[in-house]
């Protein structure tokens, strides 16, 4: 059973780059059958996708983002890793980790989402 664990700092400052990181259990980050996404969802909003990384390291990102955004992953960990810089209060959200399935990339298994505040 694949298991996705989010972790971070729950409160940050405007202006200040966030950092969330991904623990992937049951499972391999490296095979080529699945992308590894972050997403989020503001209160009283619906699902964003952020970002997306393949098992080449190509990496994908929401346009409305991309300046903002990295996604990053480390093999050994079986961890991948978002950072969103520049942060403002409207960045204040759920953040979720998932798998994407290849080719449709429909999201299977998500991570219990963590919340992240941004304020001063």
């Amino acid at each position: 059973q694949v298991q996705l664990q989010e972790s971070g700092p729950g409160l940050v400052k405007p202006s200040q780059t966030l950092s969330l990181t991904c623990t992937v259990s049951g499972g391999s980050i490296t095979t080529n059958d699945y992308y590894w996404s972050w997403i989020r969802q503001p209160p009283g909003k619906g699902l964003e996708w952020m970002a997306a990384i393949t098992s080449s390291d190509s990496t994908y990102y929401s346009p409305s983002l991309k300046s903002r955004t990295s996604i990053s992953r480390d093999t050994s960990k079986k961890q991948f890793t978002l950072q969103l810089s520049s942060l403002k209060t409207e960045d204040t959200a759920v953040y979720y980790c998932a798998r994407a399935v290849v080719p449709d990339l429909f999201h299977d298994y998500w991570g219990q989402g963590t919340q992240v505040t941004v304020s001063s």
